[in-house]
């Protein structure tokens, strides 16, 4: 079964504004039709039959322009990271440490589709600077063990901050309200994409 959320904005003033945003969504054994009130526009979800759009032509060049969209925000932040001293790749190991807490150099190339030969000199690097450590595994002798110090924490948190605040802010003065909510509604549907992704 397929549906449409439709987001109507209107103003509590006399001149009374209608702004109708549409897309579609999939759902598996959904009988109901449901209005959920939200602050500035109400969600429709409404049955409208098949939904070729994701297997059509059409479907692909939907893809196509949402994989731009994000490819250029994506871009816009790399922009906008702070000057900490570290290129893009030394700061994707860090981030990918962090998110493990603990891993090893394999563990590592196989989350982020590289060969461990080719992290070495990221790692030494981060080591260098006091941004990760590297100990022995005491249940597995053969294995090193990497994991982030509250420098490196602190690091990456300090980049995170200063992205997010362009982030919002690039949000607060391009977009309407109805634009931001929409944008924070479809949130959620990005990560279950990123999450859903079998590479990873």
């Amino acid at each position: 079964m397929s549906g449409t959320v439709t987001a109507t904005e209107a103003t509590t003033n006399n001149a009374h504004r209608i702004t109708k945003t549409s897309m579609h969504l999939a759902f598996q054994d959904l009988k109901l039709v449901f209005i959920t009130a939200m602050p500035r526009y109400n969600l429709v979800m409404q049955s409208t039959g098949s939904l070729p759009g994701k297997t059509s032509s059409h479907g692909k060049a939907n893809a196509t322009e949402l994989r731009e969209s994000i490819m250029a925000l994506t871009r816009q932040l790399r922009r906008h990271r702070s000057d900490n001293g570290l290129t893009l790749s030394q700061q994707q190991i860090l981030g990918e440490v962090s998110r493990a807490s603990v891993t090893t150099p394999a563990e590592l190339a196989t989350r982020m589709h590289v060969r461990v030969q080719s992290l070495t000199d990221g790692i030494n690097h981060l080591e260098g600077r006091g941004l990760v450590a590297r100990r022995t595994d005491a249940e597995d002798r053969r294995r090193q063990l990497i994991e982030i110090t509250p420098d490196g924490m602190a690091l990456l948190e300090a980049d995170r901050a200063e992205r997010d605040e362009w982030l919002h802010s690039a949000m607060r003065d391009t977009l309407t309200d109805l634009e931001f909510d929409l944008l924070m509604l479809v949130a959620p549907v990005l990560r279950k994409l990123a999450d859903g992704d079998p590479a990873q």
